[in-house]
């Protein structure tokens, strides 16, 4: 869990972590592995073992939700199409939107975005899930389900786990460590 107030620097770590950009100095282990010093060519199979729930989930407005979990999977061009159905149904099943597969974003609720956002950064099965502000703007209900969500992902699939936040009631429920950004 990474805390902080708003501009305090959270997401900016998530994007040090996924190599987006590069610190000033210092070490970034993903894995044991220094990123810092890596290719951009080098960084690809490093952030296909990590999954990213962008805030307000991030989808694609002009696809489906069909399209938008599957995308990564469509993009690598490795699986038939059959089989992209196959791993976009068992991840949307995981989150409890399996009736929601051919709707459009404007379609679905704010946590069913998100709860869309977690299927897709499922996609792969990464071992690492960085969460940028998932429960934002959500009400009480919304906001344990995918609390609960990335509980399930943690204690069943073995996910790392990297949540960026300034819900406390949430951070208290997942974190077993924890971190304060500071301005």
């Amino acid at each position: 869990i990474i805390l902080g107030a708003s501009g305090s620097g959270k997401s900016t770590i998530l994007k040090l972590i996924l190599g987006l950009i590069r610190p000033d100095s210092g070490q970034i282990l993903v894995e044991g592995r220094d990123i810092t010093t890596m290719s951009e060519r080098e960084l690809v199979p490093v952030r296909s073992a990590i999954g990213m729930v962008f805030q307000e989930g991030a989808l694609f407005d002009s696809l489906s939700v069909r399209e938008n979990v599957g995308y990564r999977l469509d993009e690598e061009g490795k699986l038939s199409e059959l089989e992209i159905e196959t791993e976009v149904r068992k991840h949307l099943g995981f989150v409890g939107l399996q009736e929601a597969i051919d709707k459009m974003p404007a379609e679905l609720s704010g946590g069913m975005k998100r709860r869309v956002g977690i299927a897709r950064a499922l996609v792969g099965s990464p071992k690492i899930i960085l969460y940028d502000e998932p429960t934002a703007g959500l009400d009480p209900i919304t906001k344990r389900a995918i609390v609960d969500l990335m509980i399930k992902l943690r204690d069943t699939e073995g996910v790392t786990s990297v949540f960026v936040t300034h819900d406390l009631n949430a951070a208290s429920t997942i974190a077993n460590e924890h971190a304060i950004a500071e301005l």
